[in-house]
């Protein structure tokens, strides 16, 4: 009885980015942009690329190129901050959420660090050693030394202004000086007078800018504060400046406060006294966040977009890691959103 032998059935050898580029009459490079979800691509090429793909049924070896570029595939988001206000202010989740929608698009992971100080050098050196090729970082304070050298070993996109700004740094941050100028207009339109505000931490460039706007307006109105009060963007710290304000018996009937968590403290303790809002004291917060419309009377607030933020210091960094070149500086617009609270 005869046997007759077949040849073994061999699968074709995988497409490679390069009869990708080929296909799609543009460079690897390219080709390499579209995969890892870089916008610094045209539309035209980005369209060719794509039909390149589907067509040639392309299959990124993801584990391929990680060896051959050194790449991990991983990018960070560093927060400087202790975990009882990441996880406690609103603002922290839409960050979060815009960055990883726009990271879940690439072919990247979003690990996320967070750490108040780093006396030991552990996030550091774990950034530092190779485990992620960029950074995002944001929330960052004049104390941070230790993300300088984050900094120092990868590229690195920060959301806010850097307290220590060098020419070669990426920065995506909101116009804080015009959206705390348009909450200290409206109070003044509203017909106050005597106006005090909580600032954020002076330790922070948003904490400052803030506090700058309030003054500029107040400047142009021929006015000067009643009462300025640091705070730390918590509610229990501003419902301490506030209960400070009223004990000394400062009077004031517009308060501008720098984040919508400290005016929920703040409308708090304004109740215990006994001063009603707006009857008695009209206020304005900042971010729009869902404390705003949680709090009664609902909250009249400054609008940042935290979340297109995210999205858009994802996108710079997604660029820089694709080769590309993307502008350093991007400064995102506030809008004045008119509720009950003034």
């Amino acid at each position: 009885m005869s046997e007759t032998l077949h040849s073994p059935v061999t699968s074709a050898s995988p497409v490679t980015i390069e009869e990708v580029a080929s296909a799609a009459g543009v460079s690897r490079s390219t080709v390499s942009r579209v995969v890892n979800g870089s916008t610094a691509v045209s539309p035209a090429a980005l369209a060719a690329v794509r039909q390149a793909i589907d067509e040639l049924n392309y299959v990124p070896n993801r584990a391929a190129r990680s060896l051959a570029s050194r790449a991990t595939m991983a990018v960070a988001l560093v927060v400087p901050e202790d975990t009882t206000r990441f996880f406690g202010d609103p603002f922290f989740a839409a960050i979060v959420s815009g960055i990883n929608k726009r990271v879940s698009k690439s072919d990247y992971v979003l690990n996320l660090i967070i750490a108040s100080d780093d006396p030991h050098d552990k996030a550091t050196e774990y950034l530092r050693s190779g485990a992620v090729d960029g950074a995002i970082i944001v929330s960052h304070h004049t104390s941070d030394a230790f993300i300088d050298r984050i900094a120092a070993a990868m590229p690195v996109v920060y959301g806010g202004r850097p307290v220590r700004q060098r020419e070669r740094d990426y920065y995506v941050d909101v116009d804080n000086v015009e959206g705390a100028r348009l909450a200290t207009q409206h109070l003044i339109d509203q017909g106050r007078t005597r106006l005090a505000t909580i600032t954020g931490p002076t330790t922070m460039p948003g904490g400052i800018d803030r506090l700058t706007g309030f003054r500029e307006a107040l400047d142009a109105a021929g006015l000067s504060s009643v009462a300025i009060e640091d705070g730390d963007f918590t509610a229990a710290a501003a419902a301490a400046a506030a209960k400070r304000m009223i004990e000394s018996g400062v009077e004031f009937d517009g308060l501008f406060v720098a984040s919508d968590l400290m005016a929920r403290g703040v409308l708090v303790e304004l109740a215990r006294a006994g001063l009603r809002v707006p009857e008695d004291v009209a206020i304005v917060g900042y971010d729009d966040s869902p404390v705003a419309t949680s709090v009664s009377p609902t909250l009249t607030t400054v609008r940042q977009p935290s979340l297109v933020q995210g999205e858009v210091m994802a996108d710079i960094l997604l660029t820089l890691l694709a080769g590309g070149f993307p502008e350093h500086e991007t400064l995102l617009e506030t809008q004045l959103i008119v509720r009950e609270s003034a």
